[in-house]
């Protein structure tokens, strides 16, 4: 893939607790600059984002993130102020916990009810694959398909058991490949790696690091 169909899969991210204003002002610039596909930023610069895109940049935020653990209530109304502040895409967190008890119906219903906060926006599900079973991704994508999110996510990038990678992306691509989306983040530090990950099925890259990746240098960041 050339560097300009890559950076048309890049959601250029920006999610550290220190980020600023003009940290976010200087995304917005670089995203145009790459020609990456949106910016993702923390809920409370949504409108700072909003108001500096350009280049046909869209704008993403987060919700329930990075833990998950949130009530949904909340996670709902996290997202739906988002997209009324202009986001165009939400990537949500689930609680892992419930996933790993096998709590699925919770899973859904947790979805379910951010999908009906988020009309007219993309709903991304972030899975935090590194600290599921195979099982697990695979039934997690199940759920999220039928609580009717768009795409699947690996990871915030957060957690300590890692972030993306080749087998998480190969069972949500056979499990919903073709139907749902799926975004790779977390840990994509070389461009050898984002294509190999995008080989066995993501169709959408979180990178703090763009410039990086699609400049072949070996990333620092690692969201």
């Amino acid at each position: 893939m050339d560097r300009q169909g890559l950076a048309g899969m890049i959601d250029h991210t920006l999610l550290k607790p220190e980020a600023t204003e003009a940290d976010v002002v200087a995304l917005c610039a670089e995203a145009a600059e790459l020609g990456t596909y949106s910016v993702c930023v923390s809920p409370t610069f949504v409108t700072t984002a909003v108001a500096n895109v350009s280049n046909g940049v869209k704008v993403a935020s987060v919700c329930g993130f990075p833990s998950g653990k949130h009530e949904t209530e909340i996670k709902a109304a996290e997202a739906k102020l988002s997209v009324t502040q202009g986001a165009d895409e939400v990537d949500m967190v689930i609680d892992v916990g419930r996933a790993v008890m096998g709590d699925w119906d919770y899973i859904q219903a947790d979805v379910e009810a951010v999908r009906a906060a988020t009309k007219g926006a993309l709903l991304k599900v972030i899975l935090e694959t590194a600290a599921l079973s195979d099982e697990q991704i695979a039934e997690a994508c199940r759920r999220c398909k039928a609580a009717g999110a768009d795409f699947v996510k690996t990871s915030t990038g957060f957690h300590p058991a890692g972030g993306a990678d080749i087998r998480a992306i190969k069972i949500m691509h056979k499990t919903v490949g073709g139907r749902l989306g799926i975004k790779a983040s977390g840990g994509i530090r070389t461009t050898e790696f984002a294509q190999e990950l995008i080989a066995a099925g993501a169709t959408r890259l979180g990178l703090s690091s763009s410039r990086a990746i699609l400049d072949g240098v070996t990333a620092t960041d690692t969201y």
